[in-house]
């Protein structure tokens, strides 16, 4: 999906990249917040969390619903102040002074339903300090790009649930953030749309956008981020890459053998089980090697083995345990 205000005119004093991958090396923050707490009536939303989200990243936090993530967007953004900690937002203490570069997708979606659909973008780019003129005209231009043109002069009301979504997606995007925040942006969304939406977010941070957003659905973060922060329960026990989250889980080894016995079998980890035809465990630390030599020269027959890393569900479960990995599964689709 082309963005041709984002993606043309962007610049951030760094080069546009062409891939997600590393996009935290070496790169200035986005966003950096230390000991952040927020507190409603006695109760603990957020507690102490630790967050850095480099410049160009698409950046995940993975929680359930409650967990505690449109508080900590809203305190990012400034809506609402931490009761503790400090957050630092495009290098700025005060949210507020940069708020003309941020782009915010809330999850309680709302557009004046008399309101065309072009000038709904429109108001939403004045908001941040586009011209209402100019605003109007990209508010066009961008409803063409994303086969929506046609619909261009109704009003909201007349629209489709998805189209209006779109809509609001445009509106957050067309005064060119710098820094873009979704709250459960996929929340709504049918198959279609939602491989739409993370193809504008590949194209968002390819341009150099930064793009945070919170999800309870594990795949979305497993598919598009570069780091995550899972939360649970107010707090962070994790924040960092993927691929740093994956590997605090062995990999998984899956081998069939021909022999069903023989001495090679002393060679299996301690927690090898069998299961059908196939011995599954964890990858041991001395790595692959020496367990095929053992297999071999122990005439086991090996029929197939393969080894898989760990998924980042399998991560979560390990990090922030079985009742938050729980609570994500049964996070409803339309929860707050």
């Amino acid at each position: 999906m082309a963005l041709p205000y984002l993606l043309q005119t962007m610049k951030l004093g760094e080069a546009p990249v062409v891939s997600n991958a590393g996009a935290g090396a070496n790169r200035p923050l986005a966003i950096e917040a230390r000991g952040i707490v927020k507190r409603f009536d006695g109760f603990t939303a957020v507690d102490g969390i630790d967050l850095s989200v480099p410049e160009g990243a698409i950046y995940g936090l993975l929680g359930p619903n409650g967990a505690g993530k449109t508080t900590t967007l809203r305190m990012l953004l400034g809506i609402i102040d931490p009761d503790e900690g400090v957050r630092r937002i495009l290098g700025h203490d005060r949210p507020h002074e940069v708020a003309h570069t941020i782009g915010y997708l809330p999850e309680e979606r709302g557009l004046y339903p008399s309101m065309k659909a072009y000038e709904a973008i429109a108001f939403m780019g004045a908001l941040r300090g586009l011209p209402l003129a100019e605003g109007r005209r990209r508010g066009r231009e961008l409803l063409e790009q994303h086969g929506l043109g046609y619909a261009a002069d109704r009003q909201i009301r007349q629209l489709s649930k998805g189209m209006a979504q779109q809509v609001q997606l445009l509106g957050t995007l067309v005064h060119n953030p710098r820094l873009v925040v979704f709250d459960e942006p996929f929340s709504g969304l049918d198959a279609l749309n939602q491989g739409k939406l993370e193809r504008m977010m590949r194209g968002l941070a390819e341009s150099g956008v930064t793009v945070i957003f919170s999800t309870h659905v594990i795949a979305h973060a497993e598919r598009l981020c570069d780091e995550v922060a899972i939360i649970a329960g107010g707090k962070v026990p994790f924040a960092g890459p993927v691929d740093v989250a994956r590997d605090r889980i062995r990999p998984q080894v899956r081998l069939e053998t021909r022999a069903a016995d023989g001495p090679w079998r002393a060679a299996l980890p301690a927690d090898a089980r069998h299961e059908g035809n196939f011995w599954l465990f964890s990858l041991p630390a001395s790595g692959i090697e020496p367990l095929l030599r053992a297999l071999i020269e122990g005439e086991a027959g090996i029929l197939s083995l393969s080894i898989e890393r760990a998924g980042l569900h399998d991560a979560f479960v390990a990090i922030a345990g079985e009742a938050a990995a729980r609570a994500l599964e049964q996070s409803p689709e339309e929860a707050r």
